[in-house]
């Protein structure tokens, strides 16, 4: 028998060498998320080793927790983004440099809703008012056992009557739209990521001055620490639009640290990222389904998005002085814009883009939040109505009822202001061409407009920054401070 013969082998191929594994690049969608919460959103981007001691060293909350008859999931995902007023972490010197002394009412100081849409394509941000308008659901305190009943409040009691699950709960109940995960935040983590990240640049065209957080910024571009960062996001007394303004310095500074930490490299160098994580984790909570893989796969889906895909607005609100027995003072929100609004986030849909139409004139502060009352200072029958009907088209908003002044030979029209709203006076003035502006103590935020008989015409105006324009939408590359 002839031996069975063994066919020659083939020559191994050469092993062909790998190509080499290009970095992962943070999306501006992630940066954005960062401005509050660096350590969680950036992740996608950094070595499994550096996210999963991350993934460890984060605390822990069940946001979730026996919640029943929540809204259809939606396409995409959904991160409600809290940032609390504690400041337990704040050293004494901290305290009275940065105007942080006081008891924390262990309520949002800011809250976010932040969608991803479901082709990675587009970030969604969704800034809802600490003052805003709320009813909480009926719900039970798991410490104690008593049920409430549904009642209203303010949006960010929830967090200090029911924590985060009542948080989640009442936006759910507002917005009708499904939180898939939590991020917390507090005043330590903030101070300590911006310090870390070496400061943050800021532009302003007008002089900043707030005398509750001892915000003092001349006009012009400024490098803020940690500390005066935080004062420049929390003011709400530079000018009457309050919270709103605040809002807006809120995105505007987003947009300036995600710049910061993009071109410094932080976010992409694991040494530099592990410092931060270790000046911020111990401040940062997030739910128990928010882990690695998560954060992994958030990054890497989200590599492609870029500035102009990224947007930013406010709820709109229909009501800004909404009185509340045993609430107060509240923003109610435009129920049937803000409908639309979370429905274009359920159904992953971009929301309205900011167009420019026709004609305006630049103004500081946004018609829609300047409160009007108009005088007829002539004999001429109806100014005062026609006056009113023009402001109101232009977005400010009249009390809808025009009086007649005690003056009656007015022959230049006159913006009367509490020197507090000068800046929401000049806005208006800016829409009544030719109009004085006369100020007058303790007048409070309504502004007068005493109609003269030089009265031509409103004149439309959009406020200077894109996020107060007329659809109230405004992408990330619009937001940026220029370099």
């Amino acid at each position: 028998m002839s031996p069975v013969s063994t066919p020659p082998r083939r020559p191994a191929l050469p092993q062909q060498p790998r190509p080499p594994v290009r970095p992962r690049r943070l999306s501006w969608a992630t940066r954005a998320v960062t401005t509050l919460s660096v350590v969680v959103l950036a992740a996608g981007g950094i070595g499994h080793a550096v996210v999963t001691r991350l993934d460890d060293e984060i605390a822990r909350v069940d946001a979730f927790k026996d919640m029943k008859n929540r809204p259809e999931a939606g396409h995409g995902m959904n991160v409600l983004l809290v940032g609390t007023d504690g400041r337990d972490r704040i050293t004494e010197e901290e305290r009275q440099r940065y105007r942080l002394g006081g008891a924390p009412c262990h309520c949002t100081d800011t809250m976010m809703i932040v969608h991803i849409s479901e082709d990675r394509e587009r970030a969604s941000i969704v800034s809802l008012p600490r003052d805003s308008y709320a009813e909480t659901p009926e719900h039970t305190d798991h410490t104690t056992g008593k049920t409430h009943r549904a009642h209203p409040i303010k949006l960010n009691a929830a967090y200090a009557e029911g924590g985060p699950q009542l948080t989640v709960r009442t936006v759910e109940h507002m917005t009708k739209v499904k939180i898939d995960h939590y991020v917390e935040v507090d005043f330590t983590s903030f101070m300590r990521t911006v310090d870390v990240l070496g400061g943050v640049r800021i532009c302003t065209a007008r002089p900043l001055k707030d005398a509750y957080t001892g915000l003092d910024l001349a006009s012009g571009t400024h490098e803020l620490d940690g500390g005066r960062a935080l004062q420049y996001v929390r003011s709400r007394h530079t000018d009457g639009s309050s919270d709103l303004g605040r809002m807006k310095r809120q995105q505007r500074f987003m947009a300036s640290l995600m710049s910061q930490a993009t071109s410094s490299g932080v976010l992409l160098n694991p040494m530099k990222f592990r410092d931060i994580t270790q000046a911020v984790l111990g401040s940062v909570r997030a739910d128990k389904e928010f882990g690695t893989g998560e954060l992994i796969d958030l990054g890497r889906a989200m590599r492609n998005l870029a500035p102009a895909s990224s947007e930013f607005t406010t709820v709109p609100i229909g009501h800004m002085e909404y009185a509340v027995e045993g609430v107060g003072s509240t923003l109610k929100w435009d129920e049937t814009k803000s409908a639309r609004l979370f429905k274009a986030l359920r159904d992953d849909r971009p929301l309205a883009p900011y167009k420019p139409r026709g004609a305006y004139a630049r103004v500081d502060v946004a018609p829609q939040q300047i409160r009007v009352q108009v005088e007829n200072g002539t004999t001429v029958p109806g100014l005062g109505r026609k006056i009113d009907r023009q402001l109101a088209a232009t977005g400010f908003r009249t009390t809808k009822t025009p009086v007649n002044s005690p003056q009656r030979n007015v022959q230049r029209t006159l913006v009367v202001h509490d020197p507090r709203w000068d800046r929401s006076a000049e806005s208006l003035a800016a829409a009544l061409p030719g109009s004085e502006l006369r100020p007058v103590r303790a007048q409070g935020p309504t502004l007068r407009v005493i109609a003269g008989t030089d009265f031509g015409k409103v004149r439309k105006v959009r406020a200077e920054d894109p996020q107060q324009g007329e659809s109230g939408v405004v992408t990330g590359d619009q937001v940026a401070c220029a370099p």
